[in-house]
């Protein structure tokens, strides 16, 4: 598990390093935000497990900065950008996370926003054309997988 970043050049096709993450984390999210800056949130260390933590990358600055946590550690969560510029972080692995928080880039704050039917992991988010967050498949802790569909509406 590393702390540090790169950035991908299309235009060159390669990687060039940039700064370094606050918390050396794997198995995070990593959101674009509309001002161009990168939401990573939650995540695993291993010194220290499941994060709540998060931090925004700026890419005008290359530095990476702490701002509010979470509520719950989320592991292996999902993540997606809300039309109106919050951010959605569903679930994670680690226990029963069927929660959801959102974060609002405006104020730097996570709140909560209800919570999932079932707990789900390796599970995919879609933002669909109405605004509405379509949260769909997975497994159930290890149990198989699941064929089960939700709805979250911001």
């Amino acid at each position: 598990m590393l702390a540090s970043a790169e950035l991908y050049d299309p235009a060159t096709g390669k990687f060039r390093p940039t700064g370094s993450m606050t918390t050396p984390r794997t198995n995070h999210t990593a959101t674009l935000l509309p001002d161009g800056r990168v939401l990573v949130a939650g995540g695993y260390n291993v010194g220290h497990g499941p994060l709540a933590s998060a931090e925004i990358y700026d890419p005008a600055t290359g530095r990476f900065s702490t701002t509010g946590s979470m509520a719950v550690a989320r592991n292996g969560a999902m993540a997606t950008l809300l039309e109106d510029g919050r951010v959605l972080v569903v679930g994670g692995t680690d226990g029963p996370v069927t929660t959801a928080e959102i974060y609002d880039p405006a104020t730097g704050i996570f709140s909560a926003a209800g919570s999932m039917l079932t707990q789900r992991e390796g599970f995919a988010l879609a933002l669909l054309h109405d605004g509405r967050v379509l949260v769909v498949g997975g497994s159930h802790g290890g149990t198989g997988a699941l064929t089960s569909a939700e709805i979250y509406w911001p």
